[in-house]
């Protein structure tokens, strides 16, 4: 090998050979990487070395410094790397913001379509570090506003939970970075947003399932898709035509040059976009089942809270009470002949502010108020947990006017740091807030399906509605219709109740079947099994809807599949990734291998074919 100062000589000490290599690379061919740079991506190779703070660090003679003098070096390079990502990183928190808004209570879902395309475009021929940056720069300002609701609680947590929410979006990131150098990189970017929904609606504690695509998407074109795989199959939908989308807008920024204008890159802009419309209404073609087999009278009580926020409870008895005066006004108007006498009544969540097994006073009152309407009153309370100290359930229970509380259901999935504290000795003396959750709550262990009089009804309570797994058993276990028993007033004028009711019209498509939602504060509401919002309230008012509501015993093809079609989905956004990373790998080494051939000494002792300082100034799509 040639030594040091004969190889610096060799290569032009001036640098004029470094410098035209890079003209060289923009004036690429048309749809190659390095002509995606001039679309706005900007080559990984040049980037990557100065995101790596252990690169190595020469000095002005071209000779490496000792580690000490090398930390200056690598803060240049990183302020560098921070004003080249500014604009990016600017673009990217934009882009979460504008998925934000495609969620209720703004609800404008074309706005899920522009973010992801956006992501998309911006990831695009990253490296996998700008890419999971550029992920984590979308998520976090997501979740904030999208989660703005939990301000009640503090601000300290909503912004906490949005950046923990926010890691998964980097690792989706990362991977759309990763597989956007594959053929028919849309439909692996459309897989990945499956895959980050996945592992958000599971980990940790269980997961947290707000936010997923298919959640912005109750009331478009996509809706009906849900019937046939459920909301992961919405959110592939809904990804896959915001990735097309992307497609689209890249080959368009490319046709402005007319170099770039044959009739292949029309080809691909034009298709990209057709498939993108084709996808999007495709769900007008599925049927969405909503003929009943029978109907029964129902009655919806919310009875409303004095004091809505952190401390909603207000006095003891104070929310029964509540309830307990609503439905005697519906019995008094029944009795005039003013109101149809319903066949059950449904009470929301905590609905009985005190343990009615417990205390006599709760318990009597509650029964005054069923016999009075004559008919089974599913009743929302916390108990304790018959063998546990300690421990509450919250259940629905329900309460006929002959014989008293009988069957019941126990909420399976309790919400951490807000039902039940993980690790609450260690936290709770860091965490003082923590301490305002006096009790765990005990999950419970068999789905909601009650007979409530005529009606076999599911209960789902409040945050179960946003799993997929605890409304699929319930109906599969034989529910004709669904409850989602809820308790907003923490969440009053927030936009939270928006939200989840949403989810409710959501999983009516998915199931086939009518959802009633009773909230103690609002929004208590009825949906039909196509999703529409039959009735509803308004929040923090006392209430009563009454309607028909139909049962049906039919499941729809998202029950039979289950939760097939998302781990498919899932497991082909990871084999994606992992292919483009072995494909990265292997291209690497046959350069590498190919460069050590032609690299052969000449008498002079320069190098064949292009050093070392040549190969550094090309973008990375140059030399792939």
């Amino acid at each position: 090998m040639a030594s040091g100062p004969d190889t610096t000589s060799a290569s032009a000490p001036d640098g004029s050979r470094a410098r035209k290599a890079a003209p060289a690379a923009r004036r690429s061919a048309p749809g190659e990487p390095a002509r995606e740079s001039r679309a706005g991506t900007a080559s990984s190779a040049d980037t990557s070395s100065s995101a790596d703070p252990s690169s190595n660090v020469t000095s002005d003679a071209g000779q490496p410094t000792d580690k000490g003098a090398g930390r200056p070096g690598r803060m240049r390079r990183l302020a560098a790397l921070a004003r080249r990502e500014a604009r990016r990183t600017g673009l990217a928190a934009l882009s979460g913001v504008v998925l934000a808004f495609a969620f209720p209570p703004y609800g404008i879902w074309p706005l899920s379509l522009v973010a992801v395309a956006a992501l998309s475009l911006l990831t695009r021929g990253r490296t996998i570090r700008q890419g999971a940056w550029l992920g984590l720069a979308f998520g976090w300002p997501f979740f904030v506003v999208l989660l703005k609701w939990l301000h009640v609680v503090g601000w300290d947590a909503t912004i906490g939970l949005a950046f923990l929410q926010g890691l998964f979006v980097l690792g989706l990131g990362a991977g759309l970075a990763v597989t956007s150098r594959l053929p028919a990189w849309p439909l692996w970017g459309a897989c990945l947003w499956v895959t980050e929904e996945f592992l958000r609606d599971r980990l940790p504690f269980g997961g947290f399932s707000w936010g997923r695509l298919a959640f912005a998407n109750t009331s478009s074109p996509y809706t009906p898709l849900a019937a046939l795989g459920g909301a992961p199959l919405v959110t592939f939908a809904v990804a896959l035509s915001g990735t097309l989308l992307a497609a689209a807008a890249l080959t368009g920024w490319r046709l402005r040059s007319r170099p770039a204008r044959t009739t292949r890159a029309w080809a691909t802009g034009l298709g990209a976009l057709g498939l993108a419309g084709a996808i999007t209404v495709a769900g007008f073609a599925v049927p969405v089942p909503t003929k009943a087999a029978d109907t029964v009278r129902i009655a919806v009580v919310q009875g409303n809270v004095q004091q809505p926020g952190m401390h909603f409870l207000g006095r003891p008895m104070q929310i029964l009470n509540n309830h307990v005066e609503a439905t005697l006004d519906l019995a008094e108007r029944i009795k005039q002949g003013k109101e149809p006498k319903p066949d059950l009544v449904i009470w929301p969540e905590n609905s009985s502010d005190l343990d009615p097994y417990k205390w006599p006073e709760a318990g009597d009152r509650i029964d005054e108020a069923v016999k009075a309407v004559g008919v089974p009153v599913l009743v929302g309370a916390l108990v304790d947990h018959p063998t546990k100290e300690g421990y509450v359930e919250n259940q629905g229970i329900v309460w006929d006017p002959k014989k008293g509380p009988g069957a019941s259901y126990t909420k399976q999935h309790p919400v951490p740091f807000g039902e039940y504290v993980p690790f609450r000795d260690q936290l709770s003396k860091v965490i003082t807030r923590l301490q305002q959750v006096p009790r765990d709550f005990y999950p419970g262990d068999h789905t909601g399906v009650l007979q409530t009089g005529p009606a076999r009804l599911g209960d789902v309570i409040c945050f179960e509605v946003a799993y997929d797994e605890i409304p699929r058993d319930t109906v599969k276990d034989g529910a004709r219709a669904l409850v989602v028993q809820t308790n907003n007033a923490t969440y009053g004028r927030t936009g939270q109740p928006e939200q989840q009711l949403a989810m409710s019209q959501l999983r009516a498509v998915e199931h086939g079947r009518a959802v009633v939602t009773a909230a103690t504060s609002g929004i208590s509401a009825i949906v039909s099994p196509d999703g529409t919002v039959q009735q509803r309230t308004e929040e923090f008012t006392q209430d009563v809807l009454t309607g028909d509501l139909p049962l049906r015993d039919e499941i729809t093809l998202a029950d039979h599949v289950g939760a097939v079609p998302e781990w498919v989905i899932a497991i082909v956004g990871v084999l994606a990734c992992a292919g483009a990373l072995l494909l990265g790998r292997r291209t690497r080494g046959g350069r590498t291998q190919a460069r050590t051939a032609t690299e052969t000494p000449d008498a002079a002792g320069h190098q064949d074919g292009t050093d070392e300082q040549d190969r550094q100034a090309q973008p990375e799509g140059q030399h792939q």
